[in-house]
């Protein structure tokens, strides 16, 4: 899969931008604050149909403007295929070789991402609902049907919560139960899809921390649902009560937990920086081969100012890990700590919303 274009117009900072792309490296170098990492929050949204940095959509939109968009022209399966996200204040339209999909479920998977920045340690740091977010974004990718079922899940969810606020008086336990059968429908699927989703992540997670640690350490990904599938459905009858005294859905899988162990010890809790590091380079690393058996395609790599937090062994892991196989997209403010870089690449000068070839 190779990004071949890439077009913006009131994006962020950028009024208008057009490049063309190295099918193996790209860079972008330049001060903080110029611009770079719009450059790849707008490749990320590309293909998502989100932002990886901010939830209100107006921040993505150029200071005074009322229309964004992001469009580019993408190489798969030996087809070149145009893609166009805009969004004005009635929200995104996504179109796929110019004729516009009616849900943004069935746009995504067109184009896939794995985004490496320096908040992906939170990733293992982090909290709870960041790591969820982290499985709903990278499964959606590949399984649109995934998608449309947490998108699902997350409005009768929102629905239920609502309902459980009222007085007691006002709640009709025939409505709640239509209510619970819905959860329990999409849940259910969700659940499924998360377990399936982290036993592959595991597998190829694990051999390549092997690879990094030199067998020196084992990893673990663990995901932890709060209720099982099989479960589910009386755990929501049995907690109904508890759920009217604290007006909240207490059990599903927005309570769901992922855990990385290395060498049986809970990284988020007890590891070293650099072992939360490798666990975090592992984790992107395992979804590059993941996306690639998933779709047969590997997916486009963005490393936004990730390289200077990795020391020269883990830089060079990820660049030897990647440049053979996906096209790649640097930010960094400069070129002196990268090593091992190919001949053929790309180098973008990046200043105040302005790109120019370097």
């Amino acid at each position: 899969m190779i990004l071949e274009t890439l077009h913006l117009k009131n994006f962020r900072n950028y009024e208008t931008l057009d490049l063309e792309l190295n099918p193996q490296l790209n860079l972008f170098v330049g001060p903080n604050a110029q611009g770079k990492t719009n450059a790849l929050e707008a490749i990320y949204f590309l293909a998502t149909t989100r932002s990886h940095r901010t939830h209100h959509d107006r921040e993505l939109m150029r200071w005074e403007s009322s229309e964004m968009r992001v469009s580019a022209i993408v190489k798969k399966n030996h087809t070149t295929l145009p893609l166009d996200v805009t969004m004005t204040a009635k929200g995104r339209v996504a179109s796929v070789n110019h004729l516009k999909e009616t849900r943004l479920a069935d746009y995504i998977g067109q184009l896939n991402v794995i985004l490496f920045a320096p908040e992906d340690l939170e990733l293992i740091k982090g909290s709870p609902a960041g790591r969820r977010r982290f499985l709903d974004m990278e499964i959606g990718q590949v399984d649109s049907l995934y998608l449309y079922d947490v998108l699902r899940y997350n409005r009768v969810l929102k629905e239920r919560n609502s309902y459980v606020r009222l007085e007691r008086a006002q709640i009709d336990p025939i409505f709640l139960d239509v209510l619970d059968a819905q959860l329990l429908e999409y849940g259910t699927k969700v659940i499924n899809g998360r377990e399936k989703f982290v036993a592959k992540l595991q597998q190829y997670a694990a051999e390549i921390h092997a690879q990094l640690t030199h067998s020196l350490e084992e990893l673990k990904i663990t995901y932890q649902p709060k209720t099982t599938a099989d479960r589910f459905q009386e755990q929501l009858t049995e907690r109904r009560n508890l759920d009217l005294m604290r007006h909240q859905t207490s059990i599903g899988p927005h309570r769901d937990e992922l855990t990385f162990h290395v060498n049986g010890i809970n990284v988020a809790d007890f590891g070293s920086q650099g072992q939360q590091r490798t666990v975090a380079l592992s984790v992107k690393l395992a979804e590059i081969e993941l996306m690639h058996a998933e779709t047969g395609e590997y997916p486009i790599l963005l490393l936004d100012d990730v390289m200077s937090e990795l020391d020269n062994t883990r830089q060079l892991d990820l660049l030897d890990a990647a440049l053979d196989k996906t096209q790649t997209f640097i930010t960094t403010t400069t070129l002196d700590h990268l090593q091992n870089l190919p001949d053929k690449l790309q180098i973008f000068n990046v200043i105040n919303g302005h790109i120019k070839n370097a």
